[in-house]
């Protein structure tokens, strides 16, 4: 997996540095430290590239809770929390808000250097299943479109449509090669509906609706400008 970034926060310096000097010592990982929830946020908007967060729930500023559903908002990080409650409604009000771990203080560090690595394999092998195309996501197994981290929501048909598209990145494909991918070969409908489709798929897409090009007298193509 290379080096990961790994950002943790916790109001408690002496628990900072244990789970950072801990996950750090095999060269597997770096660390961001985090002393409160307000902090915590600032530091993962200015690293992009981190590739899992470690929250504390009780913080000062923003709660853990807080700053896990701020992150929610624009971003599938893993993410894991700690707390010193181990009720079974704080474990689900956590999950509820995204969380994908949640682990009572306290806690062996062998285990959650496990749960760390496992958490990480997970979204590796998940992400074998994503196209990430200039923003724009497409999640082949969860069957899901993102576009600048935000969920576009797509008829079963438009996602097969745009999947599609996608896959044949930079090929001209005319109206009856789609209607016969995307509809089966036994549809035996009007090429238009491949028209009314691509116009119902670029309105969803907003911003990134220059993907899908007209190519003039024979069908579509999908591209991204650089």
């Amino acid at each position: 997996m290379g080096v990961r970034k790994i950002l943790i926060a916790d109001d408690e310096d002496r628990m900072r540095r244990l789970v950072g000097d801990f996950l750090k010592k095999d060269g597997a990982f770096t660390v961001i430290e985090a002393a409160d929830g307000v902090q915590a946020l600032e530091r993962f908007n200015n690293n992009p590239d981190t590739g899992l967060v470690i929250l504390d729930v009780m913080m000062p500023g923003y709660d853990g809770w807080t700053v896990c559903r701020e992150i929610r908002k624009s971003s599938r990080v893993p993410i894991i929390m700690l707390t010193a409650r181990g009720e079974e409604s704080d474990e689900l009000f956590g999950f509820d808000l995204g969380a994908d771990e949640y682990i009572a203080k306290p806690f062996s560090l062998k285990i959650l250097s496990a749960r760390v690595n496992a958490l990480l394999r997970r979204v590796e092998n998940d992400n074998r299943d994503i196209r990430s195309i200039d923003g724009l996501e497409i999640d082949d197994r969860g069957r899901h479109v993102y576009i600048d981290g935000i969920k576009v929501e797509m008829s079963p048909k438009e996602f097969d449509l745009l999947l599609y598209l996608a896959d044949n990145e930079g090929r001209a494909l005319s109206r009856d090669q789609i209607l016969n991918a995307v509809w089966d070969y036994d549809y035996y409908g009007d090429a238009r509906t491949v028209d009314t489709h691509i116009k119902k798929l670029r309105l969803k897409l907003g911003p990134k609706s220059d993907f899908i090009q007209t190519v003039r007298g024979l069908g579509y193509r999908f591209e991204v400008r650089k």
